[in-house]
């Protein structure tokens, strides 16, 4: 009797701890009373609390986003009840804390939301739709971070919107997610949005946009995002298993809208103020960017962002991989599908070489140093001037022309590309859902190339260190010329002039590696002459610079903090790039030629 009472006891025991435990839940409601004026009200009740003091937090960072954010600052009006409707005393602890006592062991809090900023950080509320990326969005406790929620968005009456999102539909407008990670990666979209989807080896693609476009250009966006979606699965062999199924698309091109992109692990939030009409080739860029990451970052993710921290800045030294190769595969996989030319992504690509390859940058940090300074710059707010102009250069860029050149490198030296390093990236760790390190990214492109003494110089050159590879070459294989775009004109340095009757303002800080840096001229710098011509529009600074070439010493009159100065100026040559086919200088394209182009840029979708 003894041992049955004992075993009666503690199955109790455990069928009531279990029960406690299952009670445990974050269970939201969201309306929009005064959406004219960009408010949501929101109501969040914890159930299950077992600690004396609830602490409740608003994220400061958001996934995709390594910068702080401070999302409390946006919040007001909180109060709090008791399970039977008795208001309890809460204070806030800290900027993005709260704290209350005496629940006993349930908590309901009310707060109001301001909302203006739709892109995929933040969150914008108004009369046509409510945009919502839920760091922006949700109070939250630690304590029940790994207990489920509930979401229900009360959509306002006489409205016809309708619900989009990665998070699991339970029933009418309630959605859930199986803990606060989940929850916080699964943005939504309310509005009165264009629907469509398709259905790839058994998963469902979604688009939910709203627009203020034709029904025509949606239908021609979603012809384009299929072919799209299929080339960027033919570069990993196949889709990543989606949750429930599906992947959406939220797509918000509202003249209040601000232009960005953002993924998460079902879905993605892209967003601009131009409508489908004009700004339809670069949103389909960014889909395909973002699309992309369902594998890269959301699977084959770096140890580094694990787990992501909403109370800190998330630093990774993988961002040349998880931001700059995406950056790369966007744009290919679109040339890819067919959605442009060699030439236009030859143009593309003269972007990216002329900003990495006459960056000072890269003599300050490495890139995987560069990836680093992420908290600093990934949509960061700071009031005062730096000198990121010269230390800083994009690891999204930098990144993407690390990734053409080592695609290139690949393809030249050992039979094999970079679509190959991605596809068992994710096999190694995209698929198991393995976090990965920078040894690990070195081991499999070794095993890709069969070189593993290269692969290790390769990571100590251009990975850890800051050396560039030799694209001129690289490109030529492709039948691609990188070539000067103004050889023999005379400039100060790439700079930006603000004219005035006064003279030209330098409007960006100097480059180190500028003429104009080197003879002692800085942002708000007010050249008035060179050489005695008075500089007060482009075209008398081209006039005035006219009879001079590379080399040549001019006198430049500047004015700074109110004093009038002089400077000698040894000027520069104008060394821009342009990346052109061989066609159009005449050149031969072999069938070499045309069957790497084949191999490098041509469809791989069945």
């Amino acid at each position: 009797m003894k041992s049955s009472l004992h075993l009666i006891l503690g199955l109790g025991l455990t069928l009531f701890t279990q029960a406690a435990t299952a009670q445990q839940q974050s269970a939201y409601t969201l309306s929009f009373p005064n959406a004219a004026h960009h408010e949501a009200e929101v109501k969040v009740t914890f159930t299950g609390l077992k600690a004396d003091t609830l602490t409740v937090l608003m994220p400061r960072s958001s996934p995709g986003r390594y910068a702080l954010h401070e999302f409390g600052k946006n919040v007001y009006n909180v109060k709090a009840t008791n399970a039977q409707g008795n208001t309890l005393a809460i204070n806030r602890t800290e900027p993005n804390e709260w704290q209350l006592t005496g629940h006993k062991g349930s908590a309901t809090i009310t707060y109001t939301l301001f909302a203006d900023h739709a892109d995929g950080t933040y969150a914008g509320v108004d009369e046509t739709h409510a945009h919502l990326n839920m760091p922006a969005t949700l109070l939250y406790t630690p304590e029940l971070e790994k207990a489920p929620a509930k979401v229900t968005f009360n959509v306002p009456q006489g409205s016809n919107w309708q619900v989009a999102t990665q998070l699991k539909h339970e029933q009418g407008t309630t959605y859930s997610a199986p803990d606060f990670q989940y929850l916080m990666d699964s943005p939504a979209e309310l509005s009165a949005f264009d629907f469509a989807e398709w259905d790839v080896n058994g998963q469902k693609i979604q688009i939910a946009m709203h627009h203020i476009g034709t029904k025509a250009q949606f239908e021609e966006y979603v012809s384009q995002a299929k072919k799209i979606v299929a080339e960027q699965q033919a570069i990993f062999g196949e889709l990543p298993k989606f949750d429930f199924g599906r992947y959406t698309f939220l797509a918000c091109y509202m003249p209040q809208a601000v232009g960005d992109g953002m993924e998460h692990r079902n879905s993605t939030y892209i967003t601009s103020s131009r409508p489908l009409a004009t700004g339809m080739s670069s949103m389909l860029g960014t889909l395909s960017h973002e699309f992309f990451h369902a594998w890269n970052v959301e699977r084959i993710r770096p140890a580094s962002l694990e787990p992501f921290d909403f109370q800190a800045a998330n630093m990774s030294e993988a961002l040349w991989l998880a931001e700059g190769f995406t950056s790369y595969f966007d744009d290919l996989a679109n040339t890819r599908a067919g959605l442009q030319n060699l030439e236009k992504y030859a143009s593309n690509l003269t972007g990216d070489l002329n900003y990495v390859l006459l960056s000072p940058g890269p003599t300050y940090h490495s890139l995987a140093e560069m990836s680093k300074q992420a908290p600093y710059v990934d949509a960061a707010r700071s009031v005062d001037p730096n000198n990121r102009h010269n230390t800083f250069t994009s690891y999204y860029v930098y990144g993407a022309v690390t990734g053409l050149g080592l695609d290139l490198t690949l393809r030249q030296k050992y039979n094999t590309t970079l679509d190959n390093f991605m596809q068992a990236l994710w096999k190694k760790y995209g698929k198991p859902e393995k976090p990965y390190t920078l040894a690990n990214l070195e081991e499999t492109l070794a095993e890709v190339s069969g070189d593993k003494v290269w692969a290790a110089s390769f990571f100590k050159k251009s990975i850890l260190g800051s050396e560039l590879m030799d694209y001129t070459s690289l490109l030529a294989q492709a039948g691609l010329e990188l070539r000067k775009a103004k050889p023999g004109i005379p400039t100060l340095g790439p700079m930006n002039y603000k004219y005035s009757k006064e003279g030209a303002t330098l409007d960006w800080g100097t480059f180190v590696t500028s003429a104009a840096y080197k003879a002692g001229l800085e942002r708000n710098d007010l050249i008035q002459s060179i050489n005695s011509r008075k500089i007060r529009s482009e075209k008398e600074m081209k006039k005035a610079l006219s009879k001079q070439k590379p080399g040549d010493t001019v006198s430049v009159t500047f004015v700074r903090h109110g004093k009038t100065r002089t400077t000698n100026l040894i000027l520069d040559e104008e060394n821009t790039l342009q990346l052109v086919t061989f066609e159009s200088i005449n050149k031969a394209v072999t069938p070499e030629i045309e069957a790497f182009r084949t191999s490098w840029i041509g469809a791989k979708a069945k």
